[in-house]
């Protein structure tokens, strides 16, 4: 594995973000992972966290310590204060921190930003370059925009788990944060296009993204069959509905994936297959076919994948160059060579904690490369007085803010 070892939460950034500032107001994972990629990036990341701590804290278990290592997973490049926003004076620390920052970052619902005194028209009054940030369940207008939401109503409301599962099976969640994920690539990608419009015109502006318009750019392949045709996929399973085969089949010892939809490798599949003449039989001879009798496709190819192990084939089919890989459960993934000697996974080090490893920003720059040289915080609150100092906080109103709880560190909350 990648290993980028740090004891202290302290760097020097040279990544293309360099030099510009993130006030990450976000909870959960949706917002979260959007700032960590800016962090990744080279910005330097503010999380601001309720007294006691951001609930994403509890997303477990599994925990790491008293942190939940999804938590920790999510928030690397980021240094921790704890601000008091049910206090007046608390706004009133979030607008200095913002008048200072290029970026903030929310994912309220809608409403709640400006009813603490936070929102976009607050910050911006006090800093108009500011680009401003709201990631929602449905976003900040229509009909939805009051409803509450997180990943599993989003991919309920969002049509995907309409179309994920098994024919005969329940629809079914996609097995990670699909909505979350989504989001927090848009809201990081949308961010990066408002710095660059910022460039050029000097003004900042408000980013609005959902959890719903991410999942629903995210099935633009699906959705755009079904608007042109005006019939819903059906649920199938590890099949795709535009290709025949590109599925899932059982071997002798475990699975193994196989997409050979097109002429040529349909043509080898069959050969390899040791039924050449399946290539030219009128039921199968052109993917529109295949993907219209997929059921009697699947009564010929199933008992020939089993009859020799997954390693068996991969060897075979990538003989035949035919698109293949076999089913790895994560253990197995993590111990194949590709992933463990190379940057995709990444690990810092906290000494509260010890080392935390997650997946590595997945772009490769030459010239301006992600760092991954800050650990997640894993005390609330844990650079509050270092931030507040560096935002020209004098020593007495630091102590001050302290002693009123409108601010705290890992020390004096409880």
């Amino acid at each position: 594995m990648g290993d980028n070892p740090c004891c202290s939460s302290e760097r020097i950034m040279t990544g293309p973000l360099e030099g510009i500032k993130v006030l990450d107001l976000s909870q959960g994972a949706a917002g979260p992972t959007c700032a960590m990629a800016l962090g990744d990036l080279g910005a330097t990341v503010i999380k601001v966290e309720p007294p006691g701590g951001e609930w994403g804290r509890g997303l477990g278990p599994p925990f790491v310590g008293d942190v939940a290592a999804a938590y920790l997973g999510m928030n690397r490049n980021k240094r921790s204060i704890v601000i008091d926003l049910k206090n007046p004076a608390g706004a009133e620390v979030v607008l200095h921190l913002a008048e200072q920052c290029d970026v903030a970052l929310e994912s309220f619902r809608p409403g709640v930003s400006d009813r603490l005194g936070i929102g976009y028209e607050a910050m911006s009054s006090v800093n108009n370059s500011l680009v401003y940030a709201a990631i929602s369940a449905f976003g900040q207008s229509g009909p939805w925009r009051d409803l509450p939401g997180v990943d599993g109503v989003a991919q309920a409301m969002g049509g995907i788990m309409s179309v994920t599962g098994t024919p005969t099976g329940p629809p079914v969640k996609v097995g990670l944060p699909a909505a979350d994920m989504a989001a927090g690539v848009y809201a990081s990608q949308t961010i990066l296009a408002a710095l660059f419009a910022r460039e050029r015109n000097g003004k900042g502006q408000r980013v609005d993204v959902s959890l719903l318009d991410s999942l629903l750019a995210y099935q633009v392949i699906p959705l755009s069959m079904y608007l042109a045709s005006g019939q819903p996929p059906r649920r199938m399973g590890s099949a795709a509905p535009y290709a025949a085969p590109n599925e899932i089949f059982a071997t002798s010892d475990g699975h193994v994936m196989v997409a050979a939809y097109v002429p040529k490798r349909w043509k080898a599949l069959c050969v390899a297959l040791g039924r050449p003449e399946l290539a030219t039989d009128p039921r199968f001879d052109t993917n529109e076919k295949r993907v219209a009798d997929r059921p009697g496709l699947g009564e010929v190819l199933d008992p020939l994948f089993r009859e020799r192990t997954t390693g068996e084939w991969i060897e075979q089919l990538r003989e035949a160059d035919i698109l293949c890989g076999p089913l790895l459960t994560y253990p197995e993934l993590m111990a194949e060579d590709h992933v463990a000697q190379g940057d995709t996974i990444v690990t810092v080090h906290h000494n509260a904690v010890g080392d935390v490893s997650a997946p590595a920003f997945p772009g490769r720059m030459s010239g301006t490369p992600c760092e991954y040289s800050a650990p997640p915080p894993p005390l609330a609150g844990e650079h509050t007085e270092k931030i507040l100092a560096e935002f020209g906080y004098r020593n007495d109103e630091i102590q001050t803010l302290l002693r009123d709880r409108v601010v705290s560190g890992p020390s004096t909350q409880g």
